[in-house]
């Protein structure tokens, strides 16, 4: 919703012979438990010099939170890990990654996991504005190096296909049948994504987005059949709020699609009342993810309200909705939670190296 145009500047033992299904639900499960043992490595380093005795027990560390989770499902209006617990997933989402994927490294995915303590990271694949459509195969790849290196620290990954400008999905739907094919050939049997098959459609009716996403949730599902999708909601996934409508649209008319959740974006200094009110209504009717969220104005611009953000992030707690910040870059706009720079260094924990909406949201996702 906010201005994005280019910046300046052992398994149990199976005595019969298992189904397709079967072999990739243990497929996933051991997938999921080996990046517990990628991150108990990542977050055990040696101090330098330290001595350490031979026989000197070794502490468990806690699973991280793919490990601990597993396969994500939609059940009822949660969304629920392989145990059907429901849980609520919390992270950042990148920057478009045709601008900031100097950002993403192996140091401040490190920090992400093992610092901020995040579960998720949205990745975030624009169509237009230098991004998809210019090197559909290099963007492709760009994003499941992203996604890969998400894993390898035991945390979820968004697969945001990041429509914006044009606001119909449907002008990009070939684009995205593509991509989204890609995506599920090569995740299929990992449990690890999630998919955001809308970004932010704007502009259009929510019949129109319907019919968009009943063509592309198939696409995933021949490939991926266990993945929860995320399908955007109309006026910039505000549920028509920022186009004079409501959820109702959504709640009368449902995506005819199972394992799915409805995407909601605010921006807390400008998306007042009404937002928070929709969120709350929506989210009694519907299962939500809020993909994309500032503490400043649409814009990602401007004075954070952190008293405003703070209510939302105390509603989506209480009732176990997921969420992922914008945004994980050095971007010179206020939402972005690196100061300018960083992403040139190598510092990329504590809060020295944050701007304030950075320093807020660290310490949100490590509660």
């Amino acid at each position: 919703m906010h201005q994005r145009s280019t910046p300046p500047t052992s398994p149990t033992e199976v005595t019969a012979a298992p189904t397709a299904g079967r072999r990739r639900f243990i497929r996933k499960a051991l997938l999921a438990a080996s990046a517990l043992g990628v991150v108990t490595a990542l977050l055990t380093p040696v101090q330098a010099g330290a001595a350490t005795a031979p026989d000197e027990p070794v502490t468990a560390k806690a699973a991280t939170p793919l490990a601990a989770n597993g396969q994500l499902r939609v059940c009822g209006l949660q969304l629920c890990n392989a145990s059907g617990q429901a849980i609520a997933l919390n992270g950042m989402s990148t920057h478009g990654t045709q601008w900031y994927a100097q950002c993403v490294t192996d140091g401040s995915l490190n920090a992400l996991a093992q610092d901020w303590r995040a579960d998720v990271l949205r990745v975030s694949t624009y169509v237009q504005e230098g991004g998809y459509e210019t090197d559909p195969a290099g963007f492709t790849a760009r994003a499941q190096k992203f996604i890969d290196a998400a894993h390898a620290r035991g945390m979820y990954a968004v697969i945001d296909w990041h429509m914006l400008t044009p606001g119909d999905p449907n002008a990009n739907l070939d684009r995205a049948k593509t991509f989204f094919t890609a995506m599920a050939k090569k995740y299929k049997d990992h449990p690890g994504v999630l998919y955001e098959i809308a970004n932010e459609p704007s502009g259009v009716s929510w019949s129109a987005i319907k019919s968009y996403s009943e063509q592309i949730i198939p696409v995933i599902r021949a490939q991926d059949p266990d993945a929860v999708v995320l399908v955007g909601t109309r006026a910039w996934s505000s549920f028509g709020v920022s186009e004079g409508s409501n959820e109702s649209e959504v709640v009368n008319n449902p995506v005819r699609a199972s394992n799915i959740m409805y995407t909601f974006h605010f921006y807390a200094a400008s998306h007042r009342e009404a937002y928070l009110a929709t969120l709350d209504r929506a989210s009694d009717r519907l299962p939500v993810f809020v993909t994309e969220f500032g503490t400043q104005n649409y814009a990602g611009e401007g004075a954070n309200d952190f008293a405003m953000s703070q209510r939302y992030l105390d509603l989506m707690k209480r009732k176990k909705i997921s969420w992922t910040n914008w945004n994980y870059s050095d971007d010179h706009r206020s939402g972005a939670v690196f100061k300018t720079g960083t992403c040139n260094g190598t510092n990329w924990t504590g809060t020295g190296v944050l701007k304030e909406a950075g320093v807020w949201i660290r310490e949100r996702i490590r509660q």
